[in-house]
C-alpha cells in the first residue's frame, strides 16, 4: 500500500498521475466550491468514497492543521471495520501552491498573499510528517524574490532570497532533504503540450533518495492533432485524419476506478460546448495561418496585404468603420501598406491571440481559452479539448460554470481555470512514479 495526500488538488490532475502510479488518496483539499463539484464527482467515479476510504475537505490551508488531517484519515470506515489497517506515517504529500503571483503568464507582485502559500505547505508538510513530498509549480516561482521572509522556525532570510533557496532551507529545518529543483516539460512526458513546471522533491531524513523521472517521449513529441483530431466538428476535414494512439488511450481511460480497470468514456464525451462567436469574430479567426500569432498576421498584412473578399461580416464592418464601398474595402486589404488604425478595424488591437499548429504540441494551457484558435476550424477550443491537451482522460467531468468573465475571474474557478491550473495528470504519473519506485 502506498498512501499519499494531495493540497491544492484542484481538479484533480496530481490525484489522477497519483493514482494510476498505484498511490490511494486518503485526504486532499482545496478552497474552490467549484472545484470540489468537479473533484468529489472524479473520485466517485472511480470509488473513491467520502468518509469510506477517502476525504475531500474543502479548506484555505491556512485554516489547515495537521492533527485535523490525522484525525480524518483515521476515522476512515476501511480503518475502522478491519478493511485496512491505518498507516503509521504518510508516504507522499504532494502540492501545487496557488500560482498566480509567480506565473509570467499574468503581472507579478512581490506582494501577492498567495505568493506566501508554499510557507503553509511547508508548515502542513512539518505538522504530518510524510515520508516524501513533491512541490509543483511555474517556472516563475524559480526566480521570484522575497523581502523579509520569515521561516517557520523564525529563520530570517535576507531582502532578495528566492523562493528555491528558501523553500530549501525550510525543509532542511524540519528534517528533510531535497533535490536540485528541476525544470520538466510535459511534452517529454507524452503529454501532447509545451508545458514547463518547476519540480521540487524532497525526502524526511532516513529515506531512500529518489530521483526526477527519465523522458518517456524519446522519438517524437505528440502534437496537437494527435490530441484532439477527432473533435473537429467539420467532417470533411475530420475523416480524413485517422484516429491516434493518444486519443484512443484517452477514450480508453488510463485511471483505475474500484474495479481496478481504466474508466471509458461513455458514448457522448462531456464537455464539448464550443464557445459562440459572431460572424466578424469567425471571419477574423480565419485570417490566421496555422502557428500564427496576431503580431505576425497584422506584418502579413501590411507586408503583403491580405484577400478578404469572401468575408461578408468584415467587410461590412469595415465600410461601416471607413466610410467605403465594399470594393473599395477589399482593395484596401488585398495592396498592404494599410495604416495601424486600418489594421486595427481588420483585426482589433488583440496580438496575443494565435492559431495553433497541427503540427506542434499544443502551447501552454492557460486559465482563459479565448486567445487560442483552432488549426482546422475559425473557431476556439471546447473544454474537452484542452483537457485532451493536458492528458486528462476523456471519461473525467469537469462541473460548474464553463467559463466567466471580469472581476469574477479573482474569485471563480470555472471549467477552462480547472483545466488550465491542473498539472497534467501523466506528468504528475511520471514524477511520482519515481517516489513509488523508492518506497
Amino acid at each position: 500500500m502506498a498512501y499519499a495526500i494531495d493540497l491544492f488538488c484542484g481538479a484533480g490532475g496530481c490525484s489522477e498521475g497519483l493514482i494510476q502510479a498505484g498511490f490511494d488518496i486518503l485526504f486532499s483539499s482545496d478552497i474552490s466550491d467549484m472545484v470540489e463539484l468537479t473533484y468529489r464527482h472524479r473520485h466517485e467515479q472511480l470509488g473513491l468514497k467520502q468518509g469510506y476510504n477517502t476525504w475531500f475537505e474543502r479548506s484555505d490551508i491556512r485554516n489547515l492543521k495537521g492533527d485535523f488531517v490525522w484525525k480524518k484519515i483515521k476515522s476512515l470506515e476501511w480503518f475502522n471495520n478491519g478493511e485496512r489497517k491505518c498507516p503509521k506515517d504518510i508516504d507522499l504529500i504532494i502540492g501545487g501552491p496557488s500560482c498566480q503571483g509567480f506565473s509570467r503568464a499574468g503581472r507579478r507582485q512581490k506582494d501577492d498573499p498567495r505568493n506566501m502559500l508554499f510557507g503553509e505547505y511547508v508548515r502542513v508538510i512539518n505538522e504530518i510528517r510524510p515520508r516524501y513530498i513533491v512541490l509543483e509549480n511555474v517556472e516563475g516561482f524559480m526566480d521570484m524574490q522575497f523581502l523579509g521572509y520569515v521561516g517557520i522556525t523564525g529563520v530570517k532570510y535576507p531582502d532578495g532570497s528566492v523562493t528555491p533557496k528558501i523553500l530549501r532551507n525550510e525543509l532542511n529545518e524540519i528534517g528533510y532533504h531535497t533535490l536540485e529543483p528541476k525544470i520538466l516539460n510535459a511534452a517529454n512526458y507524452g503529454v501532447p503540450q509545451r508545458r514547463n513546471r518547476a519540480i521540487f522533491i524532497g525526502y524526511r531524513d532516513g529515506e531512500r533518495e529518489p530521483c526526477y523521472p527519465a523522458p518517456t517521449t524519446t522519438k517524437k513529441m505528440l502534437t496537437l492533432q494527435d490530441a484532439i483530431s477527432d473533435l473537429i466538428t467539420d467532417s470533411s476535414i475530420k475523416d480524413t485524419i485517422p484516429q491516434s494512439k493518444y486519443q484512443k488511450e484517452c477514450k480508453r481511460g488510463r485511471t483505475p476506478g474500484a474495479n481496478g480497470k481504466p474508466i471509458p468514456a461513455g458514448k457522448k464525451l462531456a464537455n464539448t460546448e464550443l464557445p459562440k462567436v459572431t460572424p466578424v469574430v469567425e471571419e477574423r479567426f480565419s485570417l490566421f495561418l496555422q502557428g500564427e500569432s496576431g503580431a505576425s498576421l497584422r506584418k502579413r498584412v501590411r507586408k503583403e496585404g491580405i484577400d478578404i473578399s469572401q468575408k461578408k461580416a468584415l467587410i461590412e464592418l469595415c465600410c461601416q468603420k471607413l466610410n467605403k464601398t465594399p470594393r473599395e474595402v477589399v482593395e484596401l486589404y488585398k495592396k498592404g501598406n494599410c495604416t495601424d488604425s486600418e489594421i486595427d478595424i481588420l483585426l482589433t488591437k488583440k496580438n496575443i491571440r494565435q492559431r495553433w499548429s497541427s503540427k506542434q504540441p499544443s502551447a501552454t494551457i492557460v486559465s482563459i481559452a479565448d486567445d487560442y484558435i483552432s488549426p482546422w476550424e475559425p473557431r476556439t477550443f471546447s473544454v474537452r479539448e484542452m483537457a485532451r491537451c493536458q492528458s486528462f482522460d476523456d471519461s473525467f467531468e469537469f462541473l460548474g460554470k464553463r467559463t466567466t468573465g471580469g472581476l469574477l475571474r479573482r474569485t471563480e474557478v470555472p471549467q477552462y481555470t480547472q483545466v488550465g491550473n491542473a498539472v497534467p495528470p501523466l506528468l504528475a504519473k511520471a514524477v511520482v512514479e519515481e517516489i513509488k519506485r523508492v518506497l
